[in-house]
């Protein structure tokens, strides 16, 4: 006979335990492990089973044919470029984003878009009645007779709701807000949370019936609930923004039908969630003359080019110890920068406050703005404005030298076709180069 003992499980993530133990060992946490009552006695060896029956047995891989993902368009032309061309039949997606960044809203019109095609669709949420799910319907215009609503926190019922309708569609808002009476614990935890999914993800491969499923997120930006959540599923999708700002991005984690390196850009508006086809501008400046400490760059949102102003002020502190404040950049990385203008380009830094910024909110971690950072201080120094027509492109080393960055030549071409003439790149060498190239460009 097999011992039988208490388990421990971690109310975050699910990570499980022979004993107690303070911090979890998957996602990290402390004090989330708890005891969930006596492990299950397991037998010395399993039983074999039967095989399948006649079509569903082992066969050469050779010998099967590969079918063909037929994605279907939702009518969102950004949401279809995140998810590869539209939504798969059967597949499960997990959409997942900040509390009050617009989860919600974006599914409705999803539900709204695919109803007007002719398609049925059935919302079912946890969180709002029917009654506040309409208002938000009639405020976005997402009122169709072949959309329907639930407002339920049973699986079970959910479950009998998709055996009614039979829809095109499942939206279910959310995960963590759905129990299943044949499971322990209260909604949210790690074991309702797998049933949960796992019951929604076979109605979706035994109907042929695509389900999203809404996931809320912890302090840390990452889903709650147990990790096997996001292998179980076939798409995961975060929806992110910053409350100050309309701008919302969308990005896919894992996607089995699709790139995973693609981005949708929304604006939120009072009329509900609005795609932004072309967001060349919102991240530019108005002004009609230049301006001193402002350099234009290209970055890379997956692989999409997005052009991105860079501002820079530097003033005189009055403090023994300057100020580096920065918004939207990485501090540490314009620390580096600020030492290598010092030492590399004769710029004096150490006694004057220094602010970088980016202009609309946009939020960027790669090398590629370091030339740019750069160029705006340095403009800013000398209290000499660059062109409107000038872009920089270009990682900086601590050398002083400008190595290129990934998706130069679709930079360049993006940044010509949005009327940047000068460019300076890694064909300047070295940042000496850039800014003699740069001050010659300012005339």
């Amino acid at each position: 006979m097999a011992r039988t003992s208490s388990a421990y499980a971690c109310t975050e993530c699910g990570w499980q335990a022979p004993k107690w133990v303070g911090r979890c060992g998957e996602c990290q946490q402390w004090g989330t492990v708890a005891e969930v009552g006596p492990a299950r006695a397991t037998l010395g060896k399993t039983v074999r089973a039967t095989l399948p029956d006649a079509g569903r047995e082992a066969r050469p891989i050779t010998e099967l044919r590969g079918e063909a993902v037929a994605h279907r368009p939702t009518g969102i032309g950004e949401l279809d470029r995140v998810l590869g061309g539209g939504i798969v039949p059967g597949a499960a997606i997990l959409f997942s984003g900040e509390p009050g960044v617009g989860k919600s809203t974006l599914l409705l019109d999803v539900a709204a878009r695919i109803a007007s095609l002719g398609g049925r669709v059935l919302y079912a949420s946890g969180e709002e009645s029917t009654g506040q799910i309409r208002m938000r319907a009639e405020r976005t215009g997402a009122l169709h007779d072949t959309l329907y609503l639930a407002s339920e926190n049973d699986l079970g019922t959910v479950l009998g709701h998709i055996e009614a309708v039979r829809p095109d569609l499942v939206i279910v808002d959310s995960v963590q807000t759905l129990a299943s009476d044949q499971i322990e614990g209260s909604a949210g935890g790690p074991a309702q949370v797998r049933e949960v999914a796992a019951a929604l993800i076979r109605v979706a491969k035994a109907q042929n019936v695509p389900v999203v499923l809404v996931g809320h997120v912890t302090k840390d930006g990452s889903v709650a609930g147990p990790r096997l959540l996001e292998h179980l599923v076939d798409v995961v999708c975060h929806f992110e923004g910053d409350r100050q700002t309309a701008l919302r991005f969308l990005r896919t984690l894992k996607n089995r039908f699709g790139p995973t390196d693609e981005i949708g850009c929304f604006e939120m508006t009072s009329g509900g969630i609005a795609e932004v086809p072309d967001p060349s501008g919102l991240f530019l400046s108005r002004s009609a003359e230049p301006v001193s400490g402002t350099c234009a760059t290209v970055a890379m949102e997956g692989r999409r080019a997005l052009p991105v102003e860079v501002q820079a002020l530097v003033a005189q502190s009055a403090t023994p110890n300057p100020r580096r404040v920065t918004s939207g950049v990485d501090s540490a990385r314009v620390a580096m920068i600020l030492a290598v203008l010092e030492r590399r380009a004769g710029a004096r830094l150490h006694d004057k406050d220094v602010y970088v910024s980016t202009v609309g909110g946009v939020r960027l971690h790669e090398p590629a703005i370091d030339l740019a950072i750069a160029l705006a201080v340095l403009s800013a120094v000398v209290d000499q404005p660059l062109p409107h027509d000038l872009a920089a492109i270009g990682e900086l080393s601590l050398a002083g030298e400008i190595r290129p960055v990934v998706g130069g030549a679709q930079r360049a071409g993006e940044a010509r076709r949005l009327g940047y003439t000068k460019l300076i790149d890694a064909e300047a060498g070295t940042l000496a180069r850039a800014r003699e190239l740069a001050l010659r460009f300012a005339g």
